[in-house]
């Protein structure tokens, strides 16, 4: 699997525990992931391939052929925050041993609609085995640092607190997780995840992703680390990550990928 590039270091907002850091990717970096990562995610590439192994052999004619086909030619849409949202979760699995096993559109019935909820949930891989990951993405080309979407009871800054502070909420992601577990080939892992956070519900790790377009500064983060580390639990990793783009490329990202699907074999 071909990695997406690390980034160059912008910033450091580091404000213990809680690690913050404003990272640049060029032009061309995004592009190979986009082509190499991103649009297996946003497609969901894994999805389809399980549809077609269950589906295998229900086919009689070449009419029920062209039918299942285009059953499973499902195109969700290509909004830039989705593509922002693909970037973040490749970023984490890439160079933050996580593993994201059930994206929230399969969960949806119009796969032009927008997922409710916790935006990544998943697992870390630890030294001491795997525990569950939580993560909020924001995509913003905003010139204004933070961005709008950071602040708020409904931003960035809200939403993480609520994960870390609420155990009712992150006790409903544990469940809606396990509901798709079941004979899955990540079963394991989750079982793991769960054994590990019923011992101790805060032993956890916690991200918030913001993909800008804009001059990094480190405004967008230091705020958000200093609330985050005031009073967080001593077993809790909260990291935040700043992925800045080329200037004006977020409003390009669903073209892009457009045109990436349209080189696809």
């Amino acid at each position: 699997m071909i990695v997406i590039a690390v980034g160059t270091p912008a910033y450091t907002a580091d404000v213990k525990p809680v690690l913050a850091k404003g990272l640049i990717l060029s032009e061309d970096e995004i592009n190979k992931a986009i082509s190499s990562r991103l649009l297996s995610i946003i497609l969901d590439d894994p999805g389809r391939s399980q549809l077609n192994l269950l589906l295998d052999g229900l086919t009689s004619t070449a009419f029920s052929e062209d039918n299942l086909r285009k059953v499973l030619d499902f195109n969700p849409a290509l909004e830039d925050w989705r593509v922002g949202e693909a970037l973040a979760e490749a970023y984490l699995v890439d160079h933050r041993k996580c593993e994201f096993p059930w994206p929230s559109g399969r969960d949806l019935k119009n796969t032009s609609a927008s997922p409710a909820g916790t935006d990544l949930v998943g697992f870390q891989r630890r030294s001491a085995g795997y525990r569950f990951a939580f993560g909020e993405v924001k995509t913003s080309p905003q010139a204004k640092w933070p961005p709008s979407l950071m602040t708020g009871r409904h931003g960035m800054a809200g939403q993480l607190e609520t994960l870390r502070d609420s155990a009712y909420v992150r006790n409903q992601l544990v469940v809606y997780l396990g509901h798709h577990a079941g004979r899955s080939n990540w079963e394991s892992n989750y079982k793991a995840a769960t054994a590990r956070y019923l011992n101790n519900p805060s032993d956890f790790s916690l991200f918030g992703i913001l993909v800008r377009d804009v001059e990094p500064k480190e405004l967008d983060l230091s705020a958000r680390a200093k609330a985050l580390a005031n009073k967080c639990p001593k077993d809790t990793s909260v990291e935040l990550l700043a992925l800045y783009l080329p200037k004006n490329m977020i409003s390009e990202l669903g073209n892009r990928v457009k045109q990436a699907k349209g080189h696809k074999p």
